[in-house]
């Protein structure tokens, strides 16, 4: 389970290494780019807002089959896609299928947890999309630049990997009974339960700097890279993503015996402080500067996502678990998405270079944010415990 997860990300993100050779084949605008890369996250958004709870209802096998056939459909658009329009449709539709698997698979993983390993789910949940992510573009960026075919052959081989996806669902037991209520659960709603928030609400900024980040590296990374920097080859596309999601997935697996809690605020400190690392990097068109930075944003990265996705994970109920992820993967995409689509709105009338430092400084400033309410809440507590002895 924990492969296919990793599998669907590593479709999510083949396409941005290709971005650019689509942008010099069709000439559309970086704002069309950054729409085809929101198209994928609005439905995605509409997946977990319409199907997030459904295999809670109807077990994860049926859900998970559908997802995987859709994800193939949207890899046969890209195969044959010839036009921008028909690229967008895919995304969409790979964004459907994503957001229903994502919630099913985590819902999964947490329903095989072994008693003895308390927390497994939570780690497997938190490492597979940066895998994922880092895989599909580094993967992707390689064929392109070495293999035949650069924007076929990839779409190809993840076809492939979703026929064995797919026979694999087909002799997994199934790990969630049957429930009534299928229907009313395709109610588009998003709910965070009353008794949850107090554990849900501090993870939220969290969340939101450390997806935008890599809604920006995703979707302008290798522009900037390009443009900015003067790296030309296709490689350098998914290797730019690579630096932040694969140091991100690297940092999950060596943080995995931490507690979501403590990992929170130094978290945020370093995704702020890497993120301005970086961002100085693009100004004084420092290449090994701006690598350094992303480096530790992206330990800063995986930090967070393991103790934001590791906070759901603890707390969520058996019957809820589909719903409570889908709550978290709305929010995460959410940070993901409109602040890519602004970004490529400001690369349209601002140009490359002050859309990228003003997305940068925002990000670190939502970043920085969580450290504020963190001393505040602490603040609090203190005089809290206090007021009695005065």
């Amino acid at each position: 389970m924990a492969a296919i997860f990793v599998l669907f990300l590593a479709a999510s993100s083949a396409p941005s290494p290709l971005y650019v050779i689509y942008q010099r084949q069709w000439q559309f605008t970086a704002w069309v780019l950054t729409l085809v890369f929101a198209l994928y996250v609005v439905g995605l958004l509409g997946s977990l807002l319409v199907v997030g709870a459904l295999s809670d209802h109807l077990g994860r096998r049926p859900v998970l089959a559908a997802a995987i056939g859709l994800e193939m459909v949207a890899l046969t658009l890209f195969l044959t896609a010839g036009n921008v329009v028909v690229l967008a449709a895919a995304r969409v539709l790979q964004g459907i299928a994503t957001g229903a698997a994502t919630t099913t698979l985590s819902a999964t993983l947490v329903d095989l947890e072994p008693p003895h390993a308390r927390g497994r789910a939570g780690t497997v949940t938190s490492v597979s999309p940066l895998t994922g992510l880092t895989l599909g573009a580094l993967g992707s960026g390689v064929l392109v630049e070495f293999g035949p075919a650069p924007t076929r052959l990839v779409y190809a081989l993840l076809f492939g990997g979703m026929v064995l996806a797919a026979v694999a669902v087909a002799l997994l037991p199934e790990t969630s009974p049957r429930r009534p209520g299928a229907v009313a659960s395709l109610r588009p709603r998003v709910a965070m339960p009353a008794h949850l928030r107090a554990d849900i609400l501090p993870v939220v900024p969290a969340m939101i700097a450390g997806w935008a980040l890599a809604g920006m590296y995703l979707s302008l990374g290798p522009s900037v890279a390009a443009k900015l920097l003067g790296l030309h080859s296709h490689l350098v596309g998914g290797v730019v993503v690579t630096l932040l999601t694969g140091t991100g997935a690297l940092a999950v697996f060596l943080l995995r015996s931490r507690s979501a809690s403590s990992l929170l605020t130094p978290s945020s400190a370093l995704l702020g402080l890497g993120t301005l690392v970086s961002l100085a990097g693009i100004a004084e068109d420092l290449t090994w500067l701006a690598a350094v930075g992303t480096v530790v944003a992206g330990l800063a990265l995986g930090a967070s996502v393991l103790a934001t996705f590791g906070t759901f994970a603890r707390v969520a109920e058996p019957h809820e678990r589909s719903a409570v992820f889908a709550l978290a993967n709305v929010i995460a995409y959410l940070g993901n998405s409109v602040p890519a689509v602004l970004g490529g709105i400001a690369v349209t009338t601002l140009g490359l270079r002050t859309a990228a430092e003003s997305y940068a400084l925002a990000i670190a400033m939502i970043a920085f944010s969580v450290l504020v309410l963190r001393l505040n809440r602490v603040r609090a507590r203190r005089r809290d415990v206090m007021a009695p002895c005065g």
